[in-house]
Order: C-alpha cells, then sequence, then structure tokens
C-alpha cells in the first residue's frame, strides 16, 4: 500500500510516499480501506519528533479516516466488509489501509461524503469528552472556546450552541471571526484587536463565563482565571502558546475554580468505544439532519501531506484540512 511517512523529525518536507505491507486485523480491529484522512495538530507534533506514537501504535501520523471495511478481525462482530465508516485512529491514517478497533468507528452520517466524514471523529471525539464529559457543559451556561476557527474551535461552536449554551470565541482575524458568528458564536473575539477578558465580562455583566477550552496556554492561562466565572471549569487540550506561564493561583481558591485537562491519544481503546458510543447516540442524529457539519478548509491528495501540514502551521486555515486518499 501506499503510505505517508515521517523520514525524520522535521518540518513538512519529511514527509515522505513510501511503500508499506497492508497490515491485517486481529481481535476486534478492522481494516479500513482509507479514501480519506484528516490532517490535525497532533500530527504536526508527530512529525516535529515532539508526540510520538503510543507503544503498539503505527509510525505513520494520521488519527482519523473515512473509507469502507476491507477486512475484520476474528472477535470484530458490529461491522462487516464493505461497510462505510469513519473512525478515530490510533496512528497510520495517512496510506491507503488503516487498522481501528471496531469500537472507535463510527456510521457514515446520512448524506455525507467520505472527505466530510474524515473531519469528524478527531475533532467530535475530543470536543465531546472535554466539553461535555470532562468540562461538563449545560444548556443556559456560557462557553468560551480559544481557537475558534480551528477544527475543535468551528466544532465546540456548532456542539456547545446544539446543547443550548451562550458561546463566545476568540480568533485571529476578521475573516476568522465572521466564521465563529456564522456557525452560532454568539461573541466573536478578534484577539489581535481586542482584550477577551473585557470583551467576556462587558457581555456578561462581570460574571463571566462557565466553562473555557482552552488549546493555547502560555499567558491564556492567567487571563483564563480572570475570566471564568464563579465555580468555572477550564479544560486544557493543547499548548499552542507554551506550557509554562505565571498565574496568580490564587483566583483558583477565590473563585473556586477547576482546572483539568486531557489528551485523546494515549487513551484505552475501551474508553474511546465508551465516547465513540455517547457521540453515536448524542450527536450523529444531528450530523444526519446538517444541524452540524464539518467546516472544510482545503483537500490536499495524499502524496501532497507536507502541503497540508504547510496549511496548517501557517494558521490562515479555517475548520479541517483534509487527504484525499482514493
Amino acid at each position: 500500500m501506499t503510505a505517508i511517512a515521517i523520514s525524520e523529525p522535521g518540518g513538512p518536507m519529511v514527509l515522505k510516499q513510501e511503500r508499506r505491507p497492508v497490515p491485517a486485523p486481529s481481535g476486534g480491529d478492522i481494516l479500513i480501506r482509507v479514501r480519506a484522512a484528516g490532517v490535525n495538530r497532533p500530527d504536526v507534533a508527530q512529525r516535529q519528533g515532539a508526540y510520538p506514537p503510543p507503544p503498539g501504535a503505527s509510525d505513520l501520523p494520521g488519527l482519523e479516516v473515512a473509507g469502507e471495511i476491507a477486512a475484520v478481525g476474528p472477535e470484530a462482530r458490529r461491522w462487516k466488509v464493505g461497510d462505510r465508516v469513519c473512525a478515530l485512529t490510533p496512528g497510520g491514517g495517512y496510506a491507503e489501509y488503516c487498522l481501528t478497533h471496531e469500537s472507535n468507528a463510527l456510521p457514515i452520517p446520512h448524506g455525507f461524503t467520505l472527505t466530510e466524514a474524515a473531519a469528524l471523529p478527531e475533532t467530535y471525539f475530543t470536543v465531546w469528552h472535554n466539553v461535555f464529559q470532562r468540562g461538563g457543559l449545560k444548556s443556559g451556561e456560557r462557553f468560551l472556546v480559544h481557537g475558534g476557527s480551528s477544527g475543535i474551535g468551528t466544532t465546540a461552536i456548532q456542539l456547545a450552541k446544539a446543547f443550548g449554551a451562550q458561546v463566545f470565541a476568540t480568533a485571529g482575524s476578521a475573516d476568522k471571526c465572521e466564521a465563529c458568528r456564522t456557525l452560532g458564536a454568539d461573541r466573536a473575539i478578534n484577539y489581535r484587536e481586542e482584550d477577551f477578558v473585557a470583551v467576556v465580562k462587558e457581555a456578561t455583566d462581570g460574571k463571566g463565563v462557565d466553562l473555557i477550552l482552552d488549546m493555547v496556554g502560555g499567558d491564556y492561562i492567567d487571563r483564563n482565571y480572570d475570566v471564568a466565572a464563579v465555580e468555572g471549569r477550564i479544560v486544557q487540550i493543547a499548548f499552542l502558546g507554551g506550557p509554562k506561564a505565571t498565574a496568580n493561583f490564587a483566583k483558583l481558591m477565590m473563585k473556586r475554580l477547576v482546572h483539568t485537562g486531557s489528551t485523546l491519544r494515549p487513551r484505552t481503546t475501551e474508553f474511546k468505544g465508551q465516547v465513540a458510543a455517547e457521540l453515536e447516540r448524542q450527536v450523529w442524529p444531528l450530523l444526519g439532519e446538517r444541524r452540524l457539519a464539518p467546516v472544510m478548509d482545503m483537500i490536499f491528495p495524499l502524496r501532497d501531506a507536507w502541503r497540508a501540514h504547510e496549511r496548517m502551521e501557517e494558521g490562515n486555515h479555517i475548520g479541517k484540512i483534509v487527504l484525499d486518499v482514493a
């Protein structure tokens, strides 16, 4: 099979096309003939040598795919050869064939192309767990997401709005802020021109927000404590601005805040299967009705995965970048 491998840690050009054997499914695994694969920040981190795959996972990048099932392991029960699925993978998505456990796959939502479906798993699993399971967002609460125009951000805005939250989002340009508003954000804040703390405080009569989803870190940490409401929650999923910061932790005590975080890739297959089951019950019907949909930025052929990584690192994308593998 054709695959894109990381020849050595480095920039986008270290992504090289090569031939690999087609993997064989065992246990409860399924083998997917990949038609499209999503591109995500963890792929970039892996390419740079900063996010190694967990033990037993493929060394190839790629954490989400869509395609048809080509083979099933002896213990797989739900899916059969020929079924169309999208799936979260532990790695290996930048290839014509990819293995994952059957519980980490979901049906293609009604009316979705395989390219659109490949843009779903990583962001929907991440947002559902961190915003709703870990963060506990409830209808009527106030929610702030940083990086609102990213794949995670565009997903978080739509899901939070669909489940009844008041949504604030930060983004770095007028176009990105307009995209956030189009998706349902009640207020989009251009962080290059406005102070998100001041804007949110004014919009909420000084109360602040109940939940923050943050992928920035750095100096945002202390500012998140400022903008959080009493009993607020902050969920950390990345540190694009750096993992170290000076913060006044007295605010945690005075406001009774909770600051937590998580990473998805190292979690167990069973945990991811539980997330998948909740998504299928509560979110997949909304996708099938087109009340939710991925925001598609650009599609690149598999051989040009390096261009997809360049696009992501430039920071100008809005929504999801996807590789066409067919």
